[in-house]
């Protein structure tokens, strides 16, 4: 999706950061984080990356909490195969929460969202598009 060889829908991307709409939609508006340059894990983030990831997870957070008027939000980020880490670069997921949601309870560390329609998550990439247009990024 990074490098632009499956279809994605980005809501934020800079030089380093890229952040776009996860094809599994547990709750509207999850979306992914990740660093342009392939990194395995955390523990291969150099400071002034992980502090360029953060800051757009920041932003991220604020446009989905606007976008989808969530009391909560559950950031999610797994490293090796211990952890069930299933893609080999180095991801943080966002995942908009409501107090009637069971999406931990039956997503956890597995993602057992119902694919999303196209459409759908066109739809959601503009509405969170026109948050973070409203916010200065640095990174």
């Amino acid at each position: 999706m990074i490098s632009g060889k499956v279809e994605a829908n980005f809501v934020y991307q800079s030089d380093e950061v890229v952040a776009f709409l996860s094809e599994e939609q547990p709750n509207p508006y999850k979306v992914v984080v990740a660093p342009r340059k392939h990194i395995e894990t955390i523990y291969d983030l150099d400071d002034q990356l992980a502090a360029c990831i953060f800051q757009a997870t920041v932003h991220v957070a604020r446009a989905i909490r606007r976008a989808s008027n969530c009391p909560g939000l559950s950031l999610v980020q797994a490293n090796g195969h211990a952890a069930q880490q299933r893609v080999r670069h180095f991801h943080l997921h966002l995942l908009p929460r409501f107090p009637h949601d069971t999406a931990l309870g039956r997503v956890f560390l597995r993602w057992e969202g119902c694919p999303a329609e196209r459409s759908e998550l066109e739809r959601l990439a503009a509405d969170l598009h026109a948050q973070l247009s409203h916010q200065s990024h640095s990174c």
